[in-house]
């Protein structure tokens, strides 16, 4: 008996991946699936801590919103996008829906990405789609490196060199986001 196979496209084989995988991100970089399995407790803790320090900053009223997971529609290949961790957001970015979930890059003041099994997209493809699509902000707590990476001000479709962050040191949000926050490069690694 034959059996009729039908083609999919990326799109497609996204939507069955995330039903197959409830829990894992799945995301399009640069024409590539990915899935990636859920955090673990020190991840989820350091994005907590992170909002609580835009909630003490007074991120209420300021005109932007901090969010997770929320779909970033990449203008790198038709099918890209990508869930941040953690996004910094304009108040209205719900009237830049663009398909789905996923929303425009220009309603993104800052992405937070934090380092899991998927690390290597984090530092890589991430790194060269958050850029093209004008991300003013994008931060890497890289656990598998022990540091924080800033990347700010794209040109061209690229960031200059990130700024380095060690233990010990203190990572400060730049202005484009919208407010003021410090936040400590340890309490960011270890949650």
């Amino acid at each position: 008996m034959a059996v009729l196979q039908q083609e999919l496209t990326l799109g497609e084989a996204a939507d069955q991946l995330a039903r197959a995988l409830p829990g894992h991100r799945v995301e399009i970089l640069q024409g590539r699936l990915t899935a990636t399995p859920p955090p673990d407790g020190s991840h989820g803790l350091s994005l907590t801590k992170f909002c609580r320090a835009l909630e003490r900053a007074g991120i209420a009223g300021s005109g932007v919103e901090w969010i997770q997971g929320v779909g970033l529609w990449l203008p790198t290949l038709p099918a890209d996008f990508a869930i941040p961790d953690l996004s910094v957001v304009d108040d209205d970015f719900r009237d830049a829906h663009v398909t789905k979930h996923y929303y425009a890059p220009n309603v993104f003041r800052l992405v937070v990405e934090i380092t899991s099994s998927n690390w290597s997209d984090d530092l890589g493809p991430k790194v060269e789609c958050y850029a093209q699509a004008g991300i003013p902000a994008y931060l890497v707590v890289d656990r598998k490196h022990d540091e924080v990476l800033l990347y700010t001000e794209p040109a061209d479709g690229k960031y200059p060199d990130p700024q380095c962050f060690k233990r010990g040191q203190d990572v400060a949000l730049p202005e484009s986001v919208g407010v003021r926050v410090e936040l400590s490069v340890d309490t960011l690694l270890d949650g």
